[in-house]
């Protein structure tokens, strides 16, 4: 599906279903405001199904989102590239971290490769759309070209499209890549002029020293960036594969109108691209946990979404979003199934 045609098609969340939901909220037995978030997040799942109370989400799927980085050879991450290929191959065999939160919460996994350097086995559950074999060194020159970037875009959403269309109704983002969360960094700061020593973080747990090395490839990657570059001319310079298939699985799950939950720091690098480019992608966006990366916490703030999870976790792979699932559940449950104060025969204050 094309980018053009699917902004095009993604509107706002519906006002009169927010203010139904609003006053419903205000009418249960509870005092108003005692379940924090949850009925904001409520309110805001009856603007984008256009319905109070809104349904409630019981068919989740996750997309793993699987790419390689050229960046890798600047040293920013002690993990060997070729761990990309193996943890995909874990993740169709069940074995992952995510495989198992999945079960837990009767998600169905989906893995797609839009840029993973290596060759993968076909499998029932993998999607192959592979772009290019990783993207190029984005510490020297642009990671990838403009129709690259559009290309993967273009894969998010079709898959969002497709999930949703064979029958998921909340979608939840993943991703696989060593090296990604340098990306990450440079495309959080450049989406929300942050410095980058604000924003990069220690990933999967590095040191000082590859810390201030990393910082020091964010910074050469933004002293090189073209500031009046559009978001797709941004994410091209800076971004990985996976953060812009991302970026088009946000926009999928808007246009269909399906909450979206972000996982950490690669899924909301992807959703500030998904927003800069449409304003209104927004309204399906819902923050499943706060990352401990640094570069998360400022998206999420930059985005203006509360975590609905604040664990420490570092992942990836898609493992905040299922967690935070059954609570997005639960905030549409409310406001269908909480008996009004009428209704129940409870004396109001």
């Amino acid at each position: 599906m094309q980018l053009s045609s699917t902004i095009a098609g993604i509107g706002p969340l519906d006002a009169d279903a927010m203010a139904a939901a609003r006053a419903r909220q205000a009418n249960l037995t509870k005092p108003p405001g005692s379940l924090g978030e949850l009925e904001e997040l409520g309110v805001r799942l009856a603007g984008l199904a256009g319905r109070c109370p809104p349904p409630v989400p019981t068919r989740p799927a996750v997309a793993v989102f699987a790419g390689d980085h050229g960046v890798y050879a600047q040293g920013v991450t002690p993990w060997p590239q070729e761990v990309t290929v193996q943890m995909v191959a874990n993740f169709l065999a069940g074995g992952a971290v995510i495989n198992v939160f999945a079960r837990q919460a009767g998600a169905e996994v989906v893995v797609v490769d839009v840029g993973v350097a290596g060759d993968l086995d076909p499998h029932p559950a993998l999607r192959s759309h592979k772009i290019r074999r990783g993207t190029r060194d984005l510490s020297v020159e642009a990671a990838l070209t403009r129709d690259e970037a559009l290309a993967a875009i273009e894969v998010g959403i079709a898959t969002a499209v497709d999930l949703v269309d064979a029958g998921a109704d909340c979608l939840l983002t993943g991703d696989m890549g060593i090296a990604n969360t340098t990306a990450a960094a440079a495309l959080v700061a450049a989406f929300t002029g942050s410095a980058p020593a604000r924003v990069t973080g220690r990933g999967t747990g590095i040191d000082d020293d590859t810390l201030a090395r990393k910082t020091a490839v964010v910074e050469a990657a933004l002293g090189r960036l073209d500031r009046s570059a559009d978001p797709v001319g941004v994410l091209a310079e800076v971004g990985g594969l996976e953060h812009a298939a991302l970026a088009g699985f946000v926009l999928g799950g808007a246009l269909r109108r399906v909450p979206v939950i972000l996982d950490g720091v690669i899924a909301d690098a992807g959703a500030l691209v998904a927003t800069a480019l449409c304003a209104d992608a927004a309204g399906a966006l819902v923050a499943g946990h706060r990352s401990a990366e640094p570069g998360g916490r400022v998206a999420l703030d930059h985005l203006g979404l509360v975590p609905l999870l604040d664990l420490g976790l570092r992942l990836g792979e898609g493992s905040g979003a299922v967690l935070a699932q059954p609570l997005v559940a639960a905030a549409a449950r409310v406001l269908g199934e909480v008996a009004t104060f009428d209704s129940a025969g409870v004396a109001r204050k």
